[in-house]
């Protein structure tokens, strides 16, 4: 059975984004050549979800090619019916049934991007296989949360926890079952 994987970056104090989705403070840590294990994440996987807004930034600062490079399968999740573009579904449908019916088919593994509300709806159902969080050396004090209250406990088991030079640490924690 195929897992499903958070790979998402957070301030110290939980923040996903500043008020207004403002994800600046990402910038904190970009260093050339440094991806912080992205893209041997990425070649672990081949279909992501993401919600639209998150979708949308990305798009709209990256590019779509971000997401869909011809060989993944993208599900953004959106309340908002719209025609698939290339191998990026629109989806309006149930999100738990969406994940179930991706978990039972064969592949490579399942990235979520976020956003919150669609992490919290995937915890909430225990849904997510393993959480890899970048911590960002930064307190913003309001915005997004990472983490809504009502996730019913689930523990953890850790994989690895790594230092870079920029102040960023990223810890890789995997469901015990």
């Amino acid at each position: 059975m195929r897992k499903l994987s958070l790979f998402i970056a957070m301030s110290l104090d939980g923040y996903i984004a500043k008020p207004n989705d403002d994800l600046s403070f990402l910038k904190l840590v970009e260093k050339e050549g440094e991806d912080y294990g992205y893209t041997q994440f990425s070649n672990s996987i081949d279909t992501i979800i993401i919600g639209r807004k998150t979708y949308d930034y990305v798009v709209r600062e990256i590019g779509a090619t971000h997401y869909d490079n011809g060989q993944r399968d993208i599900y953004v999740i959106t309340r908002t019916d719209k025609p698939s573009l290339g191998r990026t579904t629109f989806y309006t449908g149930n999100l738990v049934e969406l994940v179930h019916q991706l978990k039972s088919q064969t592949g490579k593994n399942i990235y979520c991007d976020g956003g919150a509300e669609i992490i919290n709806e995937l915890l909430l159902n225990d849904l997510i296989d393993e959480l890899i969080i970048s911590v960002i050396p930064i307190l913003l004090g309001a915005g997004t949360k990472l983490f809504k209250e009502g996730i019913p406990e689930q523990p953890l088991q850790l994989v690895a926890a790594q230092t870079y030079d920029t102040g960023l640490t990223q810890v890789h924690y995997r469901k015990k079952r």
